[in-house]
């Protein structure tokens, strides 16, 4: 069983940048993959970008080249630095940790991108 909690959400203005991150309650595996999806009122949760454990990276079409994400296996985290953000952005940020056994999520933390 694992726990995972995100942090780094806020309110900002649109170009500009926040960094989420998210840490895992204990230690995982070494066969994972980590991530982040979103969801915005009235629409399904979308991927945002993952990261294997192997470091193989994953990105949205429509945050490539402004969102990264990165980890560390050593402390069990994921962030996901942002920047040049759009007001398209808003939503609600969920880390993903997905096992073979399956999927756990954080509680999400609300980022809101202003015009």
């Amino acid at each position: 069983q694992v726990q995972l909690v995100e942090s780094g959400g806020g309110l900002v203005q649109a170009g500009g940048s926040l960094t989420l991150s998210c840490a895992a309650s204990r230690s995982i595996g070494s066969i994972n993959v980590m991530g982040w999806y979103r969801q915005a009122p009235g629409k399904q949760r979308e991927l945002v970008a993952t990261i294997s454990s192997g470091g193989s990276t994953n990105y949205a079409d429509s945050v490539k080249g402004r969102f990264t994400i990165s980890r560390d296996n050593a402390k069990n985290t994921v962030s996901l630095q942002m920047n040049s953000l759009k007001p398209e952005d808003t939503a609600v940020y969920y880390c993903n940790l997905r096992v073979l056994v399956g999927d756990y999520w954080g509680q999400g933390t609300q980022v809101t991108v202003s015009s």
